[in-house]
Parts: structure tokens; C-alpha cells; sequence
């Protein structure tokens, strides 16, 4: 069973912010080491450049997908912008909308920080 469980926000497409939201998910890893924790990043508008392949955090990214971090791009997003779902990092997962992924987690206990 999870004990916490964890969903962050990310909408911007601005490094301060990215390293910031990623550097977050990392600290409260390292702060939560032997809690039973789950963890999300949903990135929808802007945001989702970070999910983008040739991303320049993407060893930042593979390191918290090998730690079991969850990636949720908006598929509103994805298909607003034009994006090819192969050009997505393969650890991120599409979800219809970012917005209703924040809401159905949310209503589900989860807790939201957006950094």
C-alpha cells in the first residue's frame, strides 16, 4: 500500500522553473528514502518542452524515471501543438488533459504541489 502519494505541476516551459520542479521530486525522495511514496509530474501548455526528446534535463529525467517517477503529458497539449506522440520521452505517458489529470488525482487523496 502507498502511504503518500504525490503529484506535482509543471506549465511553463522556463529552466529556473523546470530545475526547480525536478530538484523538488528529488528532495522529497531523498527526505521520504523508506516511505512507501508515489510520485507524478503532470506538464501540460508550455511545460511539456520537458518531455520533449533532446530535452536538456533528460539524464535528470532518466534518473527519476528509474527511481519509479510517473510522467503525464497532456494530450491536449500534444495535439494543440502538433506534437508526434514519438517524439515524447519514453518514460512519459499521455493522459487526455492535464488539468483533469490534476483534478482526478486530487479527488483520489493525492497530494498537489506545484513548485
Amino acid at each position: 500500500m502507498v502511504d503518500y502519494k504525490v503529484i506535482f505541476h509543471l506549465d511553463e516551459n522556463n529552466p529556473q522553473r523546470i530545475n526547480l520542479v525536478l530538484n523538488n521530486l528529488n528532495n522529497l525522495m531523498e527526505d521520504m528514502a523508506g516511505e512507501n511514496l508515489e510520485l507524478e509530474l503532470v506538464a501540460y501548455g508550455p511545460g511539456l518542452q520537458l518531455f520533449l526528446k533532446g530535452s536538456p534535463f533528460f539524464p535528470h529525467m532518466e534518473s527519476l524515471a528509474g527511481k519509479g517517477v510517473i510522467f503525464a503529458g497532456c494530450g491536449n497539449t500534444i495535439k494543440g501543438m502538433g506534437i508526434a506522440v514519438s517524439e515524447l520521452l519514453d518514460s512519459v505517458q499521455v493522459v487526455p488533459s492535464g488539468v483533469g489529470e490534476l483534478v482526478k488525482k486530487q479527488h483520489q487523496g493525492w497530494i498537489y504541489i506545484r513548485p
